[in-house]
Order: structure tokens, then sequence, then C-alpha cells
């Protein structure tokens, strides 16, 4: 006969036998299970509170970490978040950008500025005054017809040559060949030879105010060259009361042919200009010249216009900024 289980029955003070209850559990110890001292067995709960701090307490960026001692004068410029390195490269990036752009249109058009900001009306409906024009060398996107090796189509020439409404190549050129007037924006109508009577082989007469040949300064022709004249201006520039006040353009003056406009975007330009009191491009002041009857007449309708790489930012403001200008 076996005695009783050790295990089931215990004996209290009394001597009385007491069952032992296999629910009772300790709660006094450190390790007990069920005591919420760990979820799981063998981990400390310190060392999990301390990474749970470094998960969500530590997760510092890049750019929090990067030190010119560490990474280099270089890669902290391009890395860190610090406020005025920032703006910085906000600046560098904008002039990069520009820079680009003015670059690309360069390469396309040849010469620079390849942008002019219209300032008058002697071009218009087919320019208006605010539209940015981009201009390409003489020798490039040459159409049919062009006047010996100068890459100009003549209104004259241009029955199948188009530019701006009207046939022929609108041209930008140095007043009588000098660098310091405003540049002139208008038409080429016609070619004349060194000593041609142009006036009666080719004007039209109305564009003379039907003067003859010996009334005029400019007739016969010095040399060859162009004959211009401003769409909306009543005359050639070679005649006295005309636009440019010029004699027949020879090619070596001519800087540039216009190619498309963009309307409203040569304000840009303008503003600046306006603003600062014609320090980026003095403005034109109003010329006379001596009329065909000897009188003093102001000049009919000569514009100016702003180039550069503007539309950089609008295209940019920055290209449009840079334009220089033009006069119609």
């Amino acid at each position: 006969m076996s005695g009783p289980d050790s295990g089931d029955e215990r004996t209290d003070d009394t001597g009385e036998p007491h069952r032992h209850d296999p629910s009772e559990t300790r709660s006094d110890g450190p390790d007990e299970p069920g005591s919420g001292a760990s979820d799981q067995p063998g981990v400390d709960r310190d060392s999990r509170a301390d990474r749970s701090v470094v998960q969500h307490g530590g997760s510092g960026s890049e750019s929090d970490d990067v030190s010119i001692e560490d990474d280099g004068v270089v890669r902290w410029f391009f890395k860190t978040d610090d406020d005025s390195v920032v703006l910085v490269r906000d600046v560098l990036s904008s002039v990069a950008i520009v820079a680009v752009i003015g670059l690309l249109l360069f390469g396309i058009s040849g010469v620079w500025p390849p942008l002019v900001a219209v300032e008058s009306g002697s071009m218009e409906p087919n320019m208006e005054v605010g539209d940015l024009i981009f201009v390409v060398a003489d020798d490039r996107f040459v159409g049919d017809g062009a006047t010996g090796d100068t890459g100009v189509v003549t209104h004259e020439d241009g029955e199948d040559h188009e530019k701006f409404g009207m046939a022929g190549d609108v041209v930008v050129f140095e007043p009588n060949g000098q660098a310091h007037q405003t540049p002139v924006i208008h038409r080429a109508h016609f070619w004349v030879e060194e000593g041609e009577n142009w006036v009666d082989t080719k004007a039209e007469p109305e564009y003379v105010d039907g003067a003859s040949c010996d009334q005029l300064q400019t007739c016969p022709a010095a040399h060859d060259g162009f004959v211009t004249k401003g769409d909306a201006n009543p005359y050639y520039d070679q005649y006295q009361r005309g636009g440019a006040n010029t004699d027949v353009v020879q090619p070596d003056w001519i800087t540039g042919k216009a190619s498309f406009r963009i309307p409203w975007l040569g304000y840009v330009r303008l503003t600046f200009d306006s603003i600062l009191g014609g320090v980026l491009a003095p403005q034109p002041g109003l010329e006379t010249v001596a009329g065909a009857t000897g009188t003093e007449t102001p000049l009919s309708n000569v514009g100016a216009v702003g180039t550069g790489a503007a539309g950089l930012a609008a295209t940019g403001a920055g290209a449009a900024m840079a334009a220089g200008r033009r006069r119609q």
C-alpha cells in the first residue's frame, strides 16, 4: 500500500494534511511566468528599451551626419541641409540651367545673343512691341533664292520664302556698319550693285516719296548691298526720311536673320531696362536727318529691341534679361 503523494498533500502547522492545488502559482518571484516581467524568456527588459530608443529616436537623415571633416567639402556641399548652403545650391542650379539653355540656343543660332526684344513698332503688325525674336546667323536655314553667298533672301526674290507675314528675310544690321550704334531689325527688300541707280531700277516710287536718284544721298549706290525697310515705315531706310538713316547695307553689317517670335516675352527684358534707366543698354535719343528739301525731319519710327538669352526664365527671365537691343 503506497503512501500519499508528497506532491499532492502537504501538512500545515496544525498537523492536518493539506492538498496542493496545482493552479496555485507564486507571484513574488521576478522570473515567474505571467508575472509581466518579460514577454519572452531570457530577454532583458532594459536592453529591449535601449533598442527601442535606437530604432525610434536614432533614425537621422544622411544629411545630418555629413561633415566637412569626414566627407570633404564637395560631398558636404551637396548633402548638407544647412539653409545658407541650400540657398547657394538653388542659385547655382538656376544659373546653370540658364547657361545650358543659352549655350543650346547659341549652338542652334550661331550668333550671340540669339534673342532680341522688340521695342518699337516699325515692323508691325508682323513684329509687335514686346515680342522676343529668335535670331540666327545669315548662313543658317537659307531659303531658295538667296542673294549670292549672303544667305539672305530679299523681298524682291522671296516669293516662295515668307518670313513674318511677307516675302523675304528680316535682317539685323548695324547702321552704316557702326558697331556703337543700336542695331536695326528690318526687311531686306532688294540687292543693288555698286554705282547702280537703284531708285530708277528697283525702288517703289512711294517708298522714296517720288524722289529721283540725285535727290538721295545713297544713290547711286556707293557699294554692293541691300536696300531695307521696316514693314510699318513709309520709306526705305536709305531714303533721308527713312527709319534707320543708313546707307545701302553691306553683307558684313548684317549680324543675323530673324527666325521666329515669342509674343510678350520681350517685355521682361524691356521692363528691366526701364527700371534700371538704360544701364543694361542705353536708350537711343531722338535722331534727326536732313530731308530731301534740306529741312530737319524726325526719323520715321526708329525703334529698338533688347537681345539676349532670355526666355531663358521664362524660357527664363534670366534669358530675357540677357537680351541686348536692336533698333527698328
